[in-house]
């Protein structure tokens, strides 16, 4: 009789264990859905996160354009001349008055990074085009200098410069 009776128990057990087990599955598989829709979603995390860029590749002359948060930054590493020029404007003359100085990273003259829209209609300026040797902007017309500040046309603004910093030499994290 002993022997019949353990075996019950035993099945018993297994049963409850089971149905525990399964019980907890049922609950985690409930829960998880609830919490899951509390974090933001994979477009909100992508349209404001910061992006690391390699400008290591970028020779003295070029530029690349990347995007973040959906509009279009122009990474310029500026020429001696580019950065001569940009430094030796009169900014009073200027119609949104900066210097190079406050565009560009102290000890990093020679890269430029601004978002590339332009501020008459929102249009994508062209990289060294123009008489400045900046941007040109080809739907309305405005120029722009090495250092991304309005010269001739309609547009009223200089190029944004957007939120970055140097992580190393070779890198830049941008937002």
């Amino acid at each position: 009789m002993t022997t019949a009776s353990s075996a019950g128990h035993s099945r018993r057990d297994f049963l409850f264990v089971a149905t525990g087990a399964a019980a907890a599955v049922g609950a985690a598989a409930t829960v998880w859905p609830l919490v899951s829709q509390m974090n933001p979603d994979a477009t909100t995390i992508a349209a404001g996160a910061p992006i690391e860029v390699d400008i290591s590749p970028i020779a003295e002359g070029q530029d690349i354009k990347v995007f973040w948060r959906g509009k279009p930054i122009y990474i310029m590493n500026r020429t001696k001349k580019q950065i001569e020029e940009a430094q030796k404007v009169n900014v009073s003359d200027l119609r949104d008055p900066q210097p190079d100085s406050a565009r560009v990273k102290e000890g990093h003259d020679n890269w430029l990074v601004v978002i590339g829209i332009c501020t008459h209609l929102g249009c994508i300026p062209i990289a060294h085009e123009g008489n400045y040797d900046g941007f040109f902007c080809p739907c309305h017309g405005s120029q722009y200098d090495s250092s991304g500040r309005i010269r001739q046309g309609p547009a009223p603004l200089n190029l944004p410069v957007p939120p970055y910093a140097f992580i190393s030499d070779s890198k830049i994290k941008i937002g």
